[in-house]
């Protein structure tokens, strides 16, 4: 009965790692290919019997800079995603504090409206107020518009972080003299930075990503990554070699920092999940 019950489990392990093995094989497929696309020419690109063994050149990485002019779209990306996550972060941990602190469930509540709305909603009424204002093409309609978005981001994820924080500490910092806002400065955000950099990187990830916003609302001056994507595809043909290095250049950030910091995503993706 003992071998049975032993070989049942051994058999179960088994069957779990190879779906296991399985399911990460066709969630990282995509990626792998589009890694070795990068590295390939077209010729060898279109060619299926070439999949995985061909002569490597870096050719598309440097069409992507020389012909393509990457630069200017990387340092676009860059400026939108870290100055509209940093607002977001200004206006957002304060606002959640006292939305966790003071029970402002009305408050909350349109919040979350605004967070349920698909963000392209907002990009009509968006674009005629940036018109009338002169802002249409300039880096401030990028960073407000994707502050709409990230901000009720940053918000909601805080809040369940800062309504597990004891309330005992925040007393004690008033009995030894602390104002309200030193004790948030002082003793809340300090307790709640693997909660920031979720937030943070979340935001980040969307305004690093989001397309709609920069092709709408962005000029050849303030275009950002997705939208320089358009460059590679013409009436003509479509440079798949340099558009897959072009791609691996986009995502390739965004997996080092989320690799880099996942311990802190799932502790404050987590928070407040279980109350004790």
């Amino acid at each position: 009965m003992a071998k049975t019950a032993k070989s049942n489990k051994i058999t179960g392990n088994i069957i779990f790692y190879l779906l296991l093995v399985i399911i990460l094989i066709c969630a990282t497929f995509p990626f792998i290919w589009m890694v070795l696309a990068s590295f390939k020419s077209m010729v060898d690109l279109l060619n299926v019997d070439k999949m995985f063994i061909f002569k490597p050149t870096f050719q598309p990485y440097l069409d992507v800079f020389s012909k393509y002019d990457f630069l200017r779209p990387i340092f676009n990306s860059l400026l939108v995603g870290v100055v509209s996550t940093v607002l977001s972060l200004i206006f957002g941990l304060p606002t959640s504090y006292s939305i966790a602190r003071e029970k402002q469930t009305i408050f909350s509540g349109i919040i979350l409206v605004i967070r349920i709305i698909p963000a392209i909603s907002f990009l009509v009424p968006w674009y005629i107020i940036f018109n009338k204002l002169g802002l249409t093409g300039t880096y401030t309609a990028l960073i407000l518009a994707h502050l709409l978005v990230s901000l009720p981001l940053i918000i909601w994820i805080m809040i369940p972080y800062y309504e597990q924080l004891p309330k005992e500490l925040e007393q004690a910092a008033w009995v030894d003299g602390c104002s309200r806002v030193g004790t948030f400065f002082k003793i809340m955000l300090p307790l709640s930075t693997p909660g920031i950099l979720t937030s943070s990187i979340l935001a980040f990830i969307f305004s690093w990503n989001n397309f709609i916003f920069a092709l709408v609302l962005g000029t050849n001056d303030t275009k950002t990554l997705p939208t320089a994507v358009f460059n590679f595809v013409s009436y003509t043909e479509i440079n798949w070699s340099s558009l897959m290095a072009a791609a691996v250049l986009i995502t390739l950030p965004i997996l080092i920092i989320s690799l880099a910091l996942q311990r802190y995503v799932i502790a404050g993706l987590t928070a407040g999940a279980v109350k004790g």
